[in-house]
């Protein structure tokens, strides 16, 4: 998936995942707030992301993931996850530096390393959150 989806549309699908979790929805202006990106930025990747069948999304209407988005924003998620727990628990990297870092690395491991990640850190922690 970091192939097929540049890093900031991977970042508004996982921004779009957290709003919907919280709220079951997401705004276009929660999502300008949360990136840090002009609501024009905004309403640009929306039509991309719905062109491409990501999302559903009426204009100034709610926005919601589609199953394919949802599972791409999983991913991403899952991936973030696993390397912030890396980083912060086996390296004892600040949590901070460890959730900066997680943000950037997440959209540029493979799946084959984010999987093997994911399987050492439930070897390591077997109680589940790897």
């Amino acid at each position: 998936m970091p192939d097929s989806l540049s890093a900031s549309k991977q970042d508004y699908l996982e921004t779009i995942l957290e709003y919907s979790a919280e709220t079951g929805q997401a705004r276009s202006i929660d999502i300008a707030r949360t990136l840090g990106v002009s609501r024009a930025s905004v309403n640009k990747s929306l039509v991309y992301l719905k062109e491409s069948g990501l999302i559903e999304h009426e204009h100034y209407g709610d926005i919601k993931l589609t199953e394919t988005g949802l599972r791409m924003a999983r991913a991403v998620r899952a991936r973030h996850d696993s390397l912030k727990k890396f980083l912060a628990e086996v390296l004892k990297v600040n949590p901070e530096t460890a959730e900066s870092d997680a943000c950037r690395m997440e959209h540029a491991i493979s799946p084959e390393t984010a999987s093997k990640l994911q399987d050492f850190l439930a070897s390591l922690f077997p109680e589940g959150n790897g």
